[in-house]
């Protein structure tokens, strides 16, 4: 690791007052990209966010005959996706990077089309859970062929067509277990019947977020019972949608806030949503931040004050990070529960957690499914991202507090937020 790696976490001497605009949701730009290519007919996409996940998704698309175009913009951030379907057809090899959307969702996908598709990503995504999807493709008759490893670098021999039918998997270790299946399932000749036979699904908002995503084009879904989803077969329609903001990506932005004081204002926070990133309005405001949602957005009004708290975080795992580095700032203990599911996403973002926190002074005891942080003085040292954008951004928020933070590969955001540092910059200078 060398010097230019190192990201000297700015820690300003004022109070805030900032608005932060931020790019779309990349669980819904990836949602709705594997929808449009399933369509009937073309798509729009407005205000998509551009990050590496989501140009991942965008460029594996295109190698399975699926143009995606960039075209004129109808929104602040760079230009809209027009999406045309097209035969779907190998052969290639998609490169998934470290997202789980690409490495689950697009499997289902590859059985539709003609030929083999190959997946294979960086070398951490090889140990991210994969199993219950190449299991279930396997029990609808696709073939698939992984070296009996269950997970990644596998190959789907796609003969164009699923029949469909009832399969039966654990989503007690993703959420995307199941959104990848609804995903393709109208596409299947018989539809799909999808049944959870393990645990709590991690993250659950987020099939909430596929379901209405498959109502926003057509597909008629049953989701009356628990941990069973019916899609009927037949025609999917093209979308024309505005992305919304990525609310787990506002996160960091609105904790700095309770952090220095002051405000922060995300403009465009909807009213109603699916995504996850909407128990942040809960999660700061037990922290002690002062939170009002209104036409203009979402607003965090803070004193510096922070307190601990306990709270599970099964259904909202992805804000874990974030709320670790508060917890670490706050005053009182806190307990986060439920998200031993973390474990197996971009790193053990548990053990990550617990180590980085620890090495600056804090004082962090892992459970079998949390972290009991109780406060201590926090002191310089060097933040390890262990190539997750999540830690990254945890890494920024003690910086606001803690001279000397410097953060490694603070780069890795571009994950999901290319310009991070860029707005982060700005949101600490008024602007």
């Amino acid at each position: 690791m060398s010097e230019d790696d190192l990201w000297p976490a700015p820690t300003p001497e004022r109070e805030l007052d900032a608005v932060v605009a931020l790019p779309g949701s990349k669980s819904l730009t990836n949602r709705y990209l594997v929808l449009a290519a399933l369509a009937a007919e073309p798509s729009r996409l407005r205000s998509p966010l551009r990050s590496r996940d989501t140009v991942l998704m965008a460029r594996a698309l295109g190698q399975l005959g699926v143009r995606v175009e960039d075209v004129t913009a109808s929104g602040d951030f760079g230009q809209d996706w027009l999406v045309v379907p097209g035969e779907l057809r190998g052969p290639t090899t998609v490169d998934t990077g470290l997202a789980g959307t690409v490495m689950r969702f697009l499997p289902p996908v590859a059985a539709l089309a003609t030929g083999d598709v190959a997946f294979d990503g960086d070398p951490r995504a090889r140990e991210r859970p994969m199993a219950p999807i190449v299991a279930a493709l396997r029990d609808l008759g696709v073939e698939v062929d992984d070296g009996g490893t269950g997970s990644l670098p596998f190959t789907v021999k796609g003969t164009g067509r699923v029949a469909g039918g009832t399969v039966r998997i654990d989503a007690s270790s993703s959420s995307q277990f199941v959104s990848a299946l609804l995903l393709a399932g109208a596409r299947f000749d018989e539809g799909l019947t999808v049944l959870n036979t393990g645990g709590p699904i991690p993250s659950e908002p987020h099939v909430t977020m596929t379901v209405e995503a498959l109502r926003d084009v057509g597909v008629v879904i049953d989701d009356g019972e628990p941990e069973r989803w019916r899609v009927e077969p037949g025609r999917m329609g093209g979308l024309d949608v505005l992305v919304e903001p990525d609310l787990s990506n506002a996160a960091p932005f609105l904790a700095a806030a309770a952090v220095l004081g002051g405000q922060v204002r995300v403009p465009g926070w909807p009213q109603y949503t699916t995504q996850a990133g909407d128990n942040l309005r809960d999660l700061l405001d037990q922290m002690g931040a002062e939170v009002s949602l209104d036409r203009d957005g979402l607003t965090v009004t803070g004193t510096g004050e922070l307190y601990g708290l306990d709270a599970d975080l099964h259904a909202a795992g992805e804000l874990t990070p974030v709320v670790a580095a508060l917890a670490a700032l706050a005053e009182t203990p806190s307990h986060l529960r439920g998200i031993a599911h973390l474990r197996g996403h971009e790193t053990d973002r548990l053990a990550a957690l617990a180590t980085e926190l620890n090495g600056l002074g804090g004082k962090v005891v892992e459970t079998e499914d949390g972290l009991i942080i109780t406060p201590a003085p926090l002191h310089a040292g060097v933040f390890h991202t262990y190539d997750d954008h999540r830690l990254a951004t945890a890494g920024a928020v003690l910086g606001l507090r803690v001279p000397g933070v410097q953060v490694e590969n603070i780069g890795t955001t571009a994950k999901t937020l290319p310009e991070f540092t860029q707005l982060w910059n700005r949101m600490l200078q008024g602007s």
